[in-house]
């Protein structure tokens, strides 16, 4: 296979993006299907903003362009990349930037409750930023609800086991 593929999960803060996708690299792993895992929240994870860059799209690209090549020099052509808003249509320019123009997207939109996601916050923010996360999270909500591409794959989570989430998601990408 030559072609680059990309699944890319998105979804509101405590739906269960990271989760699903470590899930979904382990059953890729048991079906000896070669594939890269990146968290993309931490490709532009840098304060202050750089110049010119305010929303760090530009910084995210270069620094999945350059981690992408050290991948795909050692031939991987799989990745599952996690984002709140990487299923966007905005994003598509950025993979294919990276990962070369003929690049095969798979996008998945992980949907939740606000009562879902507010306790899955819970109990992950332990620190300052549970108020500023819950509000994000359902102003994210419904702009991926609004904005989402129609080819996207919708997955609710609610009150559903991760390995049967994963199985659903990994099923979308045919690898």
């Amino acid at each position: 296979m030559n072609q680059s593929e990309v699944l890319l999960i998105g979804g509101r803060a405590g739906v269960g993006k990271s989760t699903v996708a470590w899930e979904v690299s382990a059953l890729l792993r048991a079906a000896e299907v070669a594939h890269a895992v990146l968290e993309g929240d931490l490709m532009g994870q840098v304060h202050p903003a750089p110049p010119g860059d305010p929303h760090r799209a530009a910084i995210t690209e270069r620094n999945l362009t350059a981690v992408w090549s050290n991948f795909a020099e050692l031939g991987y052509r799989r990745l599952i990349y996690t984002n709140t808003v990487c299923v966007l249509p905005e994003s598509a320019a950025m993979f294919e930037h990276a990962m070369g123009s003929r690049v095969r997207m798979v996008r998945v939109l992980l949907t939740a409750s606000d009562t879902t996601t507010y306790h899955r916050l819970l109990g992950r923010e332990i620190g300052s930023e549970l108020d500023r996360e819950v509000a994000n999270s359902v102003r994210k909500a419904r702009l991926l609800d609004e904005r989402s591409p129609s080819d996207t794959i919708r997955v609710a989570t609610d009150g559903r086991k991760v390995t049967d989430i994963a199985r659903e998601v990994a099923d979308a990408t045919e690898w």
